[in-house]
């Protein structure tokens, strides 16, 4: 009995010890603890620490990309105005420290210098997607290291692009579409129609439902303002319907009434920035910074950032589970991915050291048959040079017995002249004896 009771209590000892996969129980509190304080530490570790959010603008030059910026965080952002004369795209990124109350801001603005100005745009997107993906390399490579300092590091990462749309009041282009493509997966789109008061009413709602349209058939997925929060789902799910915003920059205030006013001046009157029956820039700065701008940097992270991730680190080997839909243990793919490098490594080591001694064996060859010739136009050179000696002294030779007998010839004619002469001289001496006897 005492065994069984023992047995009993052991049971009930191992029921309350939590199992994987099994739900928590719920307990009452018999009084007050301090954990409900959480929020508030986290809100004010997070206000202590700041917060950081970074920016893309993308647009063609002269669509009014800093002026917007200007205007939505009512400042003026230094910057070197672009020209049209850009090779290439080239993104120019600005880092800057703005506070509001006691909320600190490190606002980074990267544009896109020269997007849209070549004859041929077929690769204009590519800089800008490499430039994403060197920022979540980055990221992943601060992850990666041993001693990881993520609280003090510089998030560089994308957490809003803003796509600047001309107003055309036609359709949107190749390169618009393109682009996007090619960023929906990488980065939060938010397409804007920029300068929106060049074309009429009617016009830009017309122009608003086509570029949904030609998204949407295209298949590029842009940003959707979240509706699954209660507190945010009805103002979220209605500015999902004015997408893309159509909105106005300025950062000139006039009088208006007797309140001054950011507006821009025409001829024909004034267009208010912050009237929302001008434009839509009240939505999106309520959009982009006062209600979603948490949501854009948990996107960034949680979907963006993740899918870079994985495939990073499936290019490398490492998976959730082996071919059992075991755990794959970190240990393990470790020395499996070491052992691959390893036996690659030899392979490489082996073809080349083949490689090598190919090479060696040809470079023999060719130094053999390079010697034979040098061999053989020896002998040719040697041959020739004993052929042209032999000829040289048969002609010496030549010459020597036409040089002797020209001097025989000559020892015979000196001779022959010199018994001439002396013959002439005897006859003389005779002629003269005779004339002496005469007289």
């Amino acid at each position: 009995m005492e065994a069984e009771a023992n047995s009993g209590s052991l049971e009930d000892s191992w029921a309350f010890i939590q199992r994987p996969g099994e739900g928590c129980r719920t307990v009452p509190l018999a009084g007050h603890v301090g954990f409900d304080s959480l929020p508030d530490q986290l809100v004010n570790k997070s206000v202590s620490q700041g917060f950081c959010f970074n920016i893309l603008c993308v647009g063609e030059t002269g669509l009014g990309k800093s002026t917007l910026m200007d205007t939505l965080f009512n400042t003026k952002f230094e910057g070197e105005p672009a020209t049209h004369t850009q090779p290439g795209v080239q993104l120019r990124s600005n880092t800057y420290d703005l506070q509001e109350s006691n909320v600190g801001l490190k606002l980074t603005i990267v544009s896109t210098v020269g997007f849209g100005d070549q004859i041929n745009k077929e690769d204009s997107y590519k800089p800008i997607v490499e430039f994403i993906d060197a920022q979540f390399e980055a990221y992943l490579q601060e992850e990666l290291k041993i001693r990881r300092v993520l609280h003090a590091y510089h998030d560089s990462r994308i957490h809003a692009c803003l796509y600047f749309i001309a107003p055309t009041g036609h359709s949107l282009k190749s390169l618009d579409l393109v682009t996007m493509k090619k960023l929906d997966s990488k980065v939060n789109i938010i397409p804007i129609i920029a300068k929106s008061d060049a074309i009429s009413k009617s016009e830009l709602t017309k122009f608003k439902i086509k570029i949904t349209s030609e998204l949407v058939s295209n298949g590029v997925q842009i940003y959707q303002f979240p509706t699954d929060d209660e507190s945010v789902a009805e103002i979220n799910g209605t500015m999902n319907a004015h997408l893309p915003f159509a909105v106005i920059g300025s950062t000139e205030e006039l009088k208006i009434g007797n309140k001054m006013m950011k507006a821009r001046q025409y001829p024909w009157g004034t267009v208010q920035v912050e009237n929302e029956a001008h434009c839509d820039f009240v939505k999106l700065r309520e959009m982009l910074i006062r209600v979603n701008m948490e949501d854009l940097r948990e996107q960034t992270h949680s979907r963006h950032y993740e899918l870079y991730r994985r495939c990073k680190l499936e290019e490398m080997g490492f998976q959730d589970t082996d071919p059992d839909s075991k755990p794959f243990s970190l240990q393990e793919t470790y020395e499996a991915k070491r052992n691959e490098f390893l036996g690659e490594l030899q392979k490489k080591e082996e073809e080349m050291r083949q490689m090598f001694v190919q090479r060696v064996k040809e470079k023999e060859a060719e130094l053999k048959e390079a010697e034979k010739e040098l061999h053989e136009k020896f002998d040719r050179l040697k041959k020739l040079h004993q052929d042209e000696k032999k000829k040289l002294e048969d002609k010496k030779k030549s010459l020597d017995d036409e040089v002797n007998a020209f001097k025989q010839r000559k020892t015979a004619a000196e001779l022959l002249q010199s018994q001439s002469s002396q013959a002439g001289g005897s006859q003389t001496l005779k002629r003269d004896k005779e004339k002496k006897n005469f007289f």
